[in-house]
């Protein structure tokens, strides 16, 4: 999964100080952007396909251990 890091903007007179740095990682971990404490925003182009390559690249469902345990859902 792509992973999208929002934070409040640096107000120095402000009770609560940010560190601000919004990022936008991939599903690798790695940053494809991050701002920095002043007030910004961040547009980027994300590619979907890429999450899908790398689950095949990472097979776990493959090696699910359905005699062991099962995975249900929950409906709230």
């Amino acid at each position: 999964m792509f992973v999208i890091g929002t934070a409040p903007a640096r107000v120095e007179t402000a009770a609560y100080q940010s560190w601000g740095h919004s990022i936008i990682t991939n599903p690798w971990g790695e940053v494809i952007s991050q701002a920095n404490e002043k007030m910004s925003v961040l547009i980027n182009d994300i590619d979907l396909t890429e999450v899908e390559k790398i689950r095949k690249q990472l097979p776990i469902l493959m090696h699910r251990r359905n005699d062991v345990y099962s995975i249900t859902e929950i409906n709230s």
